[in-house]
Order: C-alpha cells, then sequence, then structure tokens
C-alpha cells in the first residue's frame, strides 16, 4: 500500500472515529420532560418526595445565604435545606481573561445546577410540607492563612432531637464533606435517613463534531466502575441500584465534574428521577436509628471541581474515570501522565505536546521504517507486477500464485506499508482524547497568538502550517497510483484536512503539526538509506 493511500486511510479512519462520536449523540434526541412527579414506596424505581421515605423535589429556595471561601472554592449554601446553590472555582477563570471565575453550580434563570442532601424518614427533617430552616453563626465562612480546615455548622432542633448539617473544606481540596449529626435528647429513638442529590436542568449530550464531549450523568458500583447515565436514560429508565461497598453518582461535562461519595461503608442506594424539566442523580444511605440519649453521624463527600485526575482517584476510587478517554483508556491514561510530567519540567503545555510527539513517534520509528521500506520495494517490484497482468491477463488465480512467489523471492510483504499504520492508528486516536480531556490545557497559553490550547487557532496558523506539511509528506512519498481520478483526491486530501482542522483546539493541531514535521525528518533519514542500499523511493 503506498504513502497516498496511507495517508487517505489516516484520514478516513480518523473522521470516522470523529463522525462515530457525533452519531452517538445525534442518533439520541432528547425527549420533551414528562413534567410528573411519580409516588412510589421505598422499594420503587422513582424516589420523589418525603413523607414515605423519599427524598425531596422541592426546589424552593430562601433569600437566607451564607458564603463559604476557600483558596479553591467559593460556595453559596442556602440555609433553607443547607443545599449548595453556587460553587465557583477560583483557580479557574469564566472566559479566556476574564477575571470572574468559573461557576460550576449555579441557581440562575433557565439553568439550575445544585447539589442538594438532607435527612428524609420518621424523624427527618426535609418533609413533604418543606425543608428545615437551619441556622448559621454567621452570613460568610473564610478559610484563614494558615488555617488547613474549615467546618462550617449548620444547625436544627426538633421535638428533643438536635440536627448538624457540618460542612467540611480543606486547604487546595475540590471535595467538600457533608455530615449530618443527630443528637437524640428526646425519650424515643430516632429513625432518619440521609439523601445526597444532583439536580440539573434536562439538556442535550453537548458536543460538537470537532469537540465530541459529554454532558449528563454517571455512577459508579460494586460491578460497575464507570457508567454514563444520560439524560435520555434517567428519562427512560430510573436508575435504581444498591452497592454494597463503595460507589459514586456524578454529573458530567467538558473539564469539570460533580459527585456525591457516601461514606457510610453498608448499602447505599444510587437513584436518578425527572421531575419538572429537571434531572436528578443521587445517593440514599441506609436508614439509621438513634436511641434515645445517644449520637449518630452519616457522611457523605460532594467532589466539586475540576478533573484533576490524581485528587479524584485520592477521593474515591473510580472517580478519575469521570476523565473519559473512551474504550483506549489504558492507552490514552499513561500518555496522559507522561504529558503531564514533561509540562512540570519544561512548564509550558504547548512545548510539552511538542516533546511528546517527539517521543511517541520516535518510539514508533521502527514501524515507520518497516513502512517505508515495503512501500519502497513495492514501487521496485510495480515493473515485474504489471508485466504479470499483461502476460496473465483475467487469469486471478495464476495472477495470485505468482504474486505470491515473486512476494515470496524478493522477500516482501505486501501489507508491509498498511499494517504500521493501522497499528499506530490507536495511538493517535488515543492522544486525541488524552488532549481534549485536559483540563490543565483549558485556558492554557503556548506562545505568541495561542492564549488558548483548548480554543481553536484564531488566525488559522497552525491549521495551514499542518496541511503544508502534509502535503509535503506526499510529494516525499512513493507512490505507484496512475489513475487519474485518485491523483487529484491524494492531492485535495490536504486541503480538506486542513479545512477539517480549522475547527479543531489549537493543542490538537500543534500535535498533528508536529507529528508531520517529524514524519518528513524520518521519511528524509530513511529514503536516504535506503537509497544506498540501492532501493529508491522514487
Amino acid at each position: 500500500m503506498d504513502s497516498q493511500r496511507n495517508i487517505l486511510l489516516i484520514a478516513l479512519l480518523f473522521v470516522s472515529f470523529l463522525l462515530y462520536q457525533q452519531w452517538n449523540m445525534d442518533n439520541n434526541p432528547q425527549p420533551e420532560s414528562q413534567g410528573v412527579v411519580q409516588n412510589v414506596t421505598q422499594n420503587g424505581d422513582v424516589p420523589s418526595h418525603s413523607g414515605d421515605g423519599q427524598p425531596l423535589t422541592d426546589d424552593s429556595t430562601s433569600n437566607n445565604l451564607i458564603t463559604i471561601n476557600t483558596d479553591v472554592l467559593a460556595l453559596t449554601v442556602d440555609t433553607l435545606g443547607g443545599d449548595i446553590i453556587e460553587a465557583k472555582l477560583l483557580a479557574y477563570d469564566n472566559e479566556l481573561g476574564s477575571e470572574d471565575p468559573f461557576v460550576l453550580l449555579k441557581s440562575e434563570q433557565g439553568h439550575t445546577y445544585t447539589a442538594q442532601s438532607g435527612l428524609i424518614g420518621a424523624n427527618g427533617i426535609d418533609t413533604a410540607a418543606g425543608r428545615a430552616q437551619l441556622q448559621a453563626s454567621a452570613d460568610s465562612f473564610t478559610l484563614a492563612d494558615g488555617q488547613d480546615e474549615l467546618r462550617v455548622p449548620l444547625t436544627f432542633e426538633k421535638d428533643g432531637i438536635q440536627y448538624a448539617k457540618v460542612f467540611v473544606l480543606k486547604r487546595g481540596s475540590y471535595a467538600v464533606d457533608v455530615a449530618y449529626t443527630i443528637n437524640n435528647q428526646s425519650d424515643t429513638a430516632a429513625s432518619v435517613q440521609m439523601y445526597a442529590q444532583l439536580k440539573q436542568n434536562l439538556m442535550d449530550d453537548g458536543g460538537s463534531l470537532t469537540m465530541p464531549t459529554y454532558r449528563g450523568g454517571a455512577f459508579s458500583a460494586d460491578n460497575e466502575k464507570y457508567k454514563k447515565y444520560s439524560f435520555d436514560d434517567m428519562q427512560d429508565k430510573n436508575l435504581n441500584l444498591t452497592i454494597a461497598e463503595q460507589g459514586w453518582v456524578a454529573m458530567m461535562q467538558h473539564y469539570f465534574v460533580s459527585a456525591w461519595i457516601p461514606r457510610s461503608g453498608e448499602a447505599t442506594n444510587l437513584y436518578t428521577r425527572t421531575s419538572n424539566g429537571m434531572g436528578y442523580i443521587g445517593v440514599r444511605l441506609p436508614q439509621t436509628t438513634v436511641a434515645p440519649g445517644s449520637e449518630q453521624t452519616m457522611t457523605t463527600t460532594l467532589w466539586v471541581g475540576p478533573k484533576l485526575q490524581d485528587q479524584m482517584e485520592a477521593t474515591a476510587a473510580n472517580l478519575n474515570l469521570t476523565v473519559d478517554y473512551g474504550w483506549l483508556w489504558f492507552i490514552a491514561s499513561p500518555l496522559h501522565s507522561l504529558l503531564s510530567f514533561i509540562q512540570s519540567l519544561v512548564s509550558n503545555w504547548g512545548v510539552a505536546i511538542m516533546l511528546l510527539t517527539f517521543i511517541v513517534r520516535g518510539a514508533m520509528y521502527p514501524l515507520t521504517k518497516a513502512q517505508y521500506t515495503s512501500m519502497a520495494k513495492m514501487r521496485m517490484l510495480q515493473p515485474k507486477l504489471q508485466a504479470m497482468r499483461e502476460r496473465f491477463g483475467d487469469d486471478r488465480q495464476r495472477m495470485s500464485q505468482e504474486m505470491m512467489e515473486l512476494y515470496k523471492k524478493e522477500k516482501v510483504n505486501p501489507l508491509g506499508g498498511c499494517l504500521p499504520i493501522l497499528l499506530q492508528m490507536p495511538i493517535f486516536i488515543a492522544l486525541y482524547w488524552a488532549l481534549m480531556e485536559s483540563v490543565e490545557l483549558r485556558h492554557a497559553p503556548f506562545f505568541g497568538w495561542i492564549h488558548d490550547l483548548s480554543a481553536q487557532d484564531p488566525y488559522y496558523v497552525l491549521p495551514v502550517l499542518m496541511g503544508v506539511t502534509m502535503f509535503m509528506i506526499q510529494k516525499m512519498s512513493p507512490t505507484t497510483v496512475t489513475d487519474p481520478m485518485q491523483q487529484k483526491i491524494m492531492t485535495f486530501m490536504p486541503v480538506m484536512f486542513t479545512f477539517f482542522f480549522l475547527w479543531f483546539p489549537s493543542g490538537l493541531v500543534l500535535y498533528w503539526l508536529v507529528s508531520n514535521v517529524v514524519t518528513l525528518i524520518q521519511q528524509t533519514l530513511i529514503y536516504r538509506s535506503l537509497e544506498k542500499k540501492g532501493l529508491h523511493s522514487k
């Protein structure tokens, strides 16, 4: 297989891969919200409201808000129920060059995305009549300089039972512990059950052809390390799983994720539901009975932040899998680790991408050499093959036998130019996902006019250079194509690829450009070596 056809194969495989990603999203149209709240029992599929031991769908808020600030988070909590209705990520700007931080959780007109938690059950404080109005000692809480942990208690008392909802935040961490402590000073046992859920408007999965990202739910269970559960899935069928040991539920989007992680160590229910245009995904801890004169605590952890793999992995098992590399995760994950290590040395993600490309292409050099050597040998055999075609005419069986004898005699593998490309494709695709899913590249500058490696090149310089280098690769490569139509298609390929790459994130285009440059260097070295051996590329 000659070089031009190899390039065409890469193009078709890569474009087909992107089209497949987009097809997955576009072939699942978003149905209209049912707008119906179902009332079922504790064992039903759709938890809907308290009074029968279920989490609430009450969306009411109050004007009694408090703020909690650390070095990386700025949270707004509604004391009516104690829900987190806003989360600002202070280390990430909202837009490139903006002084405003990125807002992950929010409660505003047209878009609600909040983290709710509460107590239900016979002695729960979240009832069908409404949420409990919790009391705070101040309107604002801030992690002071030199302080590593901030504890914010909200309190409530009812029927001789003291309830305390405590938020625990740590310096540099996006993991927030949310604990309920029940101090039962009544004469009878108290029965409560903690739930924690994420609520968000039902919306499409998001993404585009060049950036096929996912927005929706996900969960982890005992026998399912990581599984997406989209808004469509929530409307089709409510999730209802019980985990024995560890798991979590999450709402995902490009670069960022929020997740509830139960800390009970016992059987915990994972559930979803939809109501009035909202999607819910949550955890329900086991029912707890607090004896008179005793105290018990139930805890969950809320991750609300960027997809930082090391921190997420330390927070909960498999939470790092929300950095979704697809089925090639086993290749993409080490590539990302290597990229991060290189960046720690050079302090520039663009330079790190370039060095990573050199390393990857260097490691694949034996394949590349085998590919071009095979192509050169096949080029040399073309006159003999053409003579066979003229001699045997339509006798395909005899032609095949003679060709196999010729390949065996000349020690040529007719697939030698194709197989290396097929082996390289998983690495190309895995690196594509590694770059696309890296929150570290968000708003990361390279140099000059490239201020954001996760956005397209504003002046299209990198895509044009990529197209030029692709054209040069074609010109340098040996070819056996004689059909004028095929030649025109091959000539047009760099133009088509350039147009396609105009909308790619500049970090991905940078990788492809450097990869082409490395290919040109390798081609030059390989062809010089072949010419010394008497194998000419042209």
